[in-house]
């Protein structure tokens, strides 16, 4: 299962070079997690300072 980012996110960026798969990007608004390229590693969830990444 994927992770996904909620709309709580506030674009910080902290969680995009902790992708080992760079399947985070920026999108419109908020960062964004690709969940065919996410392996469910959950680096993401660790450095999010708002708690927003959760499994899809």
């Amino acid at each position: 299962m994927a992770y996904e980012i909620a709309e709580g996110c506030i674009s910080c960026g902290a969680c995009e070079p902790e992708c080992p798969v760079d399947a985070i990007s920026e999108g419109d608004g908020k960062y964004e997690i690709d969940p065919d390229t996410c392996i469910d590693c959950a680096a993401c969830v660790e450095v999010c300072p708002v708690d927003v990444i959760s499994p899809a």
